[in-house]
């Protein structure tokens, strides 16, 4: 009791990820309900209001806990890694300040390395005619494109997908055209920043699923999803006026609803390749988890298939 009354007061930042479907924001509310915590989240999509199916907001999980950076921007704005930085900053002062633990919680592990290290190339600005004239070319392409603008950033680019590699040389110009060390520093220096050393010591609890269990999650909750209204959401933003184009920038479920809608693919195409895609992005979410373990983030996993009130337990006793 002493232990957990100690842990009530204290203000250092806590960090719940895991793979999507994996059950992390019930973990991080759970936790923030014996800790007087408030969540922040790490998720790339659900800051943009009126996208709460196809971005897992799981709305009805928090109840009483506070929640901070979803629902913030309207769909259509483009929010990447330096405005999560800024945004992240506020929420957290102002949870500190209100006497609460702060609880990071998502599976977008650049924002989560963001948060817990710092990104030195995080402020550089998004340039959206570079990227529509980037989207016509094939992977290939990108990366001879990547390859033409060398620099420091160069070996610590990820490429993997066709998303970040588009964000790869969308820095490596931007560095090129304005003096790679002297376009840093001017960037950075009327900036807050992102915290680095203090963050990255700060307890991360992973949940870890077998590819198994991990998969039949996956499917499932897509299948929820659909039920819930998924295609109708999509047909709605369309509607609002965002673009199909834009939608491909906002996630697996909105690319192939869109795709979907416009008549590209029938009821059973669109069922099989949108579940093999979030697969194939679940697999890549713990790639990145490993890699940050490689880079020296300690991540205590826990089972998640053990009884919610196993987990809770098993990652309070982690919690110092």
């Amino acid at each position: 009791m002493k232990k957990i009354e100690k842990m009530r007061n204290d203000t250092r930042l806590l960090t719940v990820l895991g793979p999507t479907a994996s059950g992390k924001t019930r973990l991080a509310v759970g936790l923030a309900r014996e800790l007087n915590g408030a969540i922040i989240s790490a998720d790339s999509r659900q800051v943009y209001r009126g996208m709460d199916i196809g971005t897992g907001k799981d709305l009805g999980e928090y109840g009483e806990i506070p929640r901070f950076l979803i629902d913030i921007w309207d769909p259509g704005e483009v929010f990447h890694v330096a405005a999560f930085g800024e945004e992240f900053l506020i929420a957290l002062n102002q949870i500190r300040r209100q006497g609460k633990r702060p609880v990071l919680c998502g599976g977008t592990g650049l924002y989560i390395q963001a948060a817990l290290q710092g990104l030195p190339f995080a402020a550089v600005p998004v340039d959206l005619q570079l990227r529509n004239s980037l989207e016509t070319l094939n992977t290939e392409d990108l990366l001879a494109e990547f390859h033409k603008y060398p620099s420091e950033y160069s070996p610590l680019a990820d490429t993997s997908t066709r998303k970040r590699l588009i964000r790869a040389i969308e820095i490596s110009r931007y560095l090129m055209e304005h003096g790679s060390t002297s376009a840093l520093r001017d960037l950075n220096e009327g900036a807050s920043g992102i915290p680095g050393t203090a963050l990255s010591r700060s307890p991360v609890i992973g949940i870890r699923l077998s590819v198994e269990e991990r998969r039949a999650r996956i499917t499932r909750r897509l299948i929820q999803r659909l039920d819930a209204g998924l295609v109708d959401e999509v047909r709605g933003l369309l509607n609002q006026g965002v673009s199909s184009e834009q939608l491909l920038f906002y996630g697996l479920e909105y690319k192939f609803a869109a795709l979907h809608l416009q008549g590209e693919l029938d009821e059973k195409q669109f069922f099989t390749r949108l579940n093999s895609a979030i697969h194939q992005f679940a697999k890549r979410q713990m790639t990145f988890f490993r890699k940050l373990e490689k880079d020296g983030f300690r991540i205590h996993w826990i089972d998640g298939t053990m009884p919610f009130s196993d987990q809770v337990a098993a990652a309070l006793s982690l919690v110092d």
